[in-house]
């Protein structure tokens, strides 16, 4: 495993500390202009113009069925893979962390009533336990294609 495969970039949802694959972050950005798209299910916030990429953008808090919130750290941060990229509206970034070989463990295999799909495992990091999530599974087939397909349609 290259140093880079072990980076992970920590951001909070509410009091809940997530982290993803620094690999597969494109950049944070501030919260941009948003362009509603009719019909998108109520965490797809919309879709931005990056430098004249079309990205859809999510709402995690909406997504995870949480409250929508927004401060004055409320982030973007754009996520990159084969095919697409998606931005996620978060509450706040923030570390980028290295991970040792062994701090990653397994998860739980019951969180939140059910085992859920899209963690990957967690990171005890201090005082706190951070999830690791796998964006990509975060969104499932029908988002993906949605996400997908909205940001070809606006473009």
């Amino acid at each position: 495993m290259s140093s880079l495969d072990n980076r992970f970039i920590c951001f909070r949802l509410e009091k809940e500390h997530y982290a993803s694959p620094l690999l597969e972050v494109k950049e944070v950005l501030g919260v941009p202009e948003i362009t509603p798209v009719p019909q998108a299910p109520s965490y797809f916030l919309g879709i931005i113009n990056l430098r004249g990429q079309v990205i859809s953008v999510i709402d995690l808090r909406m997504k995870f069925g949480l409250k929508p919130n927004k401060t004055t750290e409320t982030c973007v941060i754009i996520f990159e893979y084969p095919g697409f990229c998606v931005g996620a509206v978060v509450d706040e970034v923030e570390s980028v962390f290295s991970v040792k070989d062994g701090e990653l463990k397994p998860p739980p295999l019951n969180y939140d009533g059910k085992k859920k799909e899209y963690l990957v495992g967690v990171i005890n990091r201090g005082e706190k336990l951070v999830l690791a999530l796998d964006i990509s599974r975060a969104l499932d087939l029908k988002d993906t294609v949605l996400t997908k397909n909205l940001a070809q349609k606006a473009a």
